[in-house]
């Protein structure tokens, strides 16, 4: 719809003539956001691969040249030695991203690299789409999934499909690991399973996901920042930190949404301390939900990563603390995974708030946001009935 004139625009006209402006930027912005960490990445496989070629040193470093780069490149964000890694296969899978780069983009690849990338042939329209399609439609998120799939034809099929369907990265996984492409090969009618998927997959909106790690780290947002799902769960979080801190049993303040990589997913814990007295990390989930035994398996999960990957020889094995509340009743449940000593795990409990001090702590906030005044920026709000949903 053409934007009228400005000398004949009626109030409702100027109501939506700004609502089509906002929503275009803002489409505009997130996909540039998107494109830019795209190519960031990919130029620092571009890079990578130049040194492995014809680096300088490259033999003082021979097999650790990712973990030393990766060791110098603390301040950079999302490079640790995994996700080098990433950037590099990137690189090699699609060369012909190079077709997209601004001749000032250009200027920043390697002489031997520039003239290696005037030959690479324009892709077969019959099997894949053209670059720059690709690098505005898809995010790096995608990108990532597409490059651990080793058959290029299926890869070609899942970028078509993601692009014609307009889906989501959690859409594209699931669609991978349901084995679409497999499905689609002995399917005697590809066209009608096509369609059915299409109509049950879940759609990208014209803003990509900023929630999306790599985006909101790229353009300099925290965590808390980002991963919030509800005024009321932001608030809560806020008050139970206070709570645990001026409780006197030795909890030090670590993080709050503790960004974790498990395999090829990023989780958000919600609370991290370290417990002094007991010498082990405290992680605390908030869900504003009933209990299910999801919540709980999601916090074993995390504790023992916890273990296996934060623990320190002289620490105690980490514990988490799980809080569930719906409505006026709230629930306590603490997660030892791994823990076996029956005496040891008798001494957290006694070093840790009483499952009834932090029910009564919980329903004490919910009974204040409901009668609180929902337009003071003093009170709990009155979110709970729209969005109840956990991280």
């Amino acid at each position: 719809m053409a934007t009228p004139a400005l000398f004949s625009l009626s109030f409702e006209q100027l109501v939506l003539a700004i609502g089509q402006v906002h929503a275009e930027l803002a489409a505009q912005a997130s996909r540039a956001v998107n494109t830019s960490l795209t190519l960031r990445n990919w130029l620092i496989g571009c890079y990578i691969a130049e040194y492995e070629l014809n680096g300088s040193d490259r033999a003082a470093y021979g097999d650790k040249v990712l973990s030393a780069l990766a060791g110098r490149l603390h301040d950079v964000s999302n490079c640790n030695r995994r996700q080098l890694y990433d950037y590099l296969r990137f690189y090699r899978t699609y060369p012909q991203i190079v077709q997209t780069l601004s001749a000032q983009l250009r200027q920043l690849l390697p002489l031997s690299k520039l003239d290696q990338f005037e030959k690479v042939p324009t892709p077969s329209a019959q099997l894949k789409l053209a670059s720059d399609t690709l690098l505005s439609r898809l995010s790096y998120s995608m990108f990532k999934l597409l490059v651990g799939l080793n058959d290029a034809t299926k890869r070609s099929f899942y970028e078509v499909e993601s692009i014609q369907g307009s889906w989501t990265v959690r859409e594209l996984k699931r669609q991978i690991h349901s084995l679409y492409y497999e499905r689609s090969g002995l399917s005697r009618d590809k066209q009608k399973l096509s369609r059915l998927t299409h109509q049950q997959a879940e759609r990208q909106g014209p803003l990509l996901d900023i929630r999306d790690p790599y985006l909101f780290e790229f353009i300099g947002l925290k965590s808390k920042e980002v991963m919030g799902e509800s005024q009321l769960e932001d608030l809560l979080i806020d008050k139970l930190e206070d709570f645990l801190l001026e409780l006197g049993h030795g909890f030090c303040f670590e993080a709050r949404q503790k960004r974790i990589l498990i395999g090829d997913e990023y989780y958000f814990v919600d609370l991290v301390f370290y417990h002094r007295i007991l010498k082990c990390h405290v992680l605390v989930e908030l869900k504003l939900a009933e209990f299910s035994h999801e919540n709980i398996g999601q916090l074993n999960t995390y504790v023992s990563w916890y273990r296996k990957c934060m623990m320190r020889e002289d620490d105690n094995p980490p514990i988490g603390i799980l809080l569930c509340t719906h409505k006026n009743h709230s629930l306590v449940e603490f997660a030892l995974a791994g823990i076996d000593n029956q005496l040891f795990v008798s001494k957290y409990l006694l070093e840790l708030p009483k499952k009834e001090e932090m029910e009564r702590f919980i329903e004490e906030q919910l009974a204040a946001g409901d009668s609180g005044n929902a337009d003071s920026p003093q009170t709990m709000g009155m979110e709970t009935s729209d969005d109840e949903g956990g991280n």
